[in-house]
């Protein structure tokens, strides 16, 4: 029988993952932890229920409320969805198109966690890392974010106890992680001393889709 060295052999439908430990963050992630924990104590009722299951998820905005640090941490994700953007469009042609960004701050203690879900009408999520809470020692990803395969028939099916349905972030002040907004993910309950403190935000492509 010939050998089948010739044969094409390419991934079909794989998803863009995009992370990146933004540099000399220490002083705006003090600044943005001071202004998320006061905005939560200041503005009573504030707090949103979404995926959160417990926890506070702030008004979905621009991040007015963090002033200039927001402001900064926008342009942090600007980049971020561009340069996910050019990789994953390399050698295509793609239309002229504009962003609309939608960003929030979520605020977990003990026992807070994030149901499964994924953010629908958007292009890009992402999420940056604020504070990590200081999760126990023995966990090793600390209070993860699981990112699970969008495809439910891929992952039962294709070689399950071998290739991982999804894969666990552990989040790092300073880390900024962009993907497809139709992957599902979930954040696994806190067992922190001090809160977690991540922003998380969408972009929509303009004209979307």
């Amino acid at each position: 029988m010939a050998g089948l060295e010739g044969a094409e052999f390419v991934e079909l439908f794989s998803s863009p993952f995009l992370s990146y430990l933004w540099p000399d963050s220490d002083a705006l992630n003090k600044e943005l932890r001071q202004k998320i924990l006061a905005h939560e104590r200041d503005a009573p009722g504030s707090g949103q229920s979404k995926s959160n299951v417990g926890g506070w998820h702030s008004e979905t905005g621009q991040l007015q409320f963090c002033g200039d640090a927001g402001k900064a941490l926008i342009e942090r994700m600007i980049a971020a969805a561009n340069e996910a953007t050019a990789r994953t469009l390399a050698g295509r042609a793609c239309p002229p198109f504009t962003w609309t960004l939608e960003a929030w701050a979520n605020v977990s203690r003990a026992g807070d966690f994030n149901r499964m879900h994924a953010h629908g009408m958007s292009t890009w999520s992402g999420t940056y890392y604020v504070d990590d809470g200081d999760p126990p020692a023995d966990e090793a990803f600390g209070t993860a974010l699981e990112i699970t395969d969008p495809c439910g028939q891929r992952s039962a099916s294709f070689f399950p106890t071998v290739l991982p349905p999804g894969i666990f972030i552990r989040p790092r002040p300073g880390l900024m992680v962009l993907f497809p907004s139709y992957i599902p993910h979930m954040v696994m309950p806190h067992r922190g001393k001090r809160p977690r403190i991540s922003i998380a935000f969408n972009f929509r492509k303009t004209p979307f889709p």
